[in-house]
């Protein structure tokens, strides 16, 4: 304990001693930090929570219009990356292109929806929200080309059973007619009568059921296209460069290099001072 206590008194006097050098380390690294801070482009980040499209599909299968992983992959593809950019009027060499890509961040939510946290920086508010809102609108025209068949088919499949539900029930109707007591010619067509009017009875139940899980289905609940859960969020002021941490790592930095400069210092002036009493004694 004493040793550290020594040693830290005596590190003191050697701050105290080399001030100039401990200053001029401090001031150097302050001023690169200063410079730093004021040149440097300022650019601002922009946070979209995607939910991704849903369709009609078969029991048991997956209703994302496409999965988690495959849309991870597509946001991050120079092409898609590339038209986004062409639809918003930038040019795929331009400075604000290479600032998309390098900033592009894809966070996915498989237990929220799924979701994807995507999260992209601009040189201002507002380009950093145009990069968002166009990522989204690329995607939602993408989803749409591949939600155009199951939906097609599903509505196609609804048609044909309200079609044969109101061809079943005009059946029913004519065969109500037979089955009544004394309307048929006699007793064996108004038995078969009411065993065809319970079988068209129980294919009714089976395409009113058919009918309301399809409609269901394509119901918004189910159903439901590419889009932002909430608007775009851009804070004000820019995450980069983030001043607070710049500094704070500068004023560290700058401690450490001023201290070891002054101890360099030092260690060099005991140096010189002791070859210049060894050439004395050995005169």
């Amino acid at each position: 304990m004493q040793r550290d206590e020594v040693y830290v008194v005596d590190l003191w006097h050697i701050l105290l001693r080399e001030w100039a050098w401990f200053l001029a380390g401090l001031l150097a690294v302050l001023i690169a930090v200063f410079a730093f801070s004021h040149s440097a482009r300022r650019q601002w980040e922009a946070t979209a929570y995607i939910q991704i499209g849903q369709v009609p599909a078969l029991s048991g299968t997956d209703p994302k219009v496409e999965p988690l992983a495959r849309v991870l992959e597509r946001l991050q593809l120079v092409p898609f990356q590339n038209h986004v950019l062409a639809n918003i009027g930038i040019k795929e060499d331009a400075p604000e292109a290479r600032l998309y890509r390098k900033s592009v961040k894809l966070d996915p939510l498989p237990y929220a929806g799924p979701l994807v946290k995507f999260s992209v920086r601009g040189w201002s508010p507002a380009q950093a929200r145009q990069f968002a809102e166009a990522t989204v609108a690329e995607l939602q025209i993408v989803h749409q080309a591949l939600m155009a068949k199951p939906l097609e088919l599903t509505q196609a499949r609804l048609n044909d059973v309200d079609a044969d539900l109101k061809a079943a029930e005009a059946t029913r109707n004519q065969l109500e007619q037979t089955a009544k007591p004394g309307t048929a010619k006699d007793a064996q067509e108004q038995g078969v009568a009411s065993m065809l009017l319970t079988a068209t009875d129980a294919q009714i139940r089976d395409l009113r059921q058919t009918r309301g899980d399809l409609s269901i289905r394509l119901t918004h609940n189910y159903t439901y296209q590419t889009s932002l859960m909430w608007p775009v969020y851009v804070p004000q002021g820019p995450v980069f460069p983030n001043l607070t941490l710049i500094w704070g790592i500068g004023i560290l930095f700058g401690l450490s290099l001023g201290a070891f400069a002054a101890i360099a210092r030092n260690a060099l002036r005991r140096r010189q001072v002791a070859t210049v009493s060894f050439n004395q004694t050995t005169v």
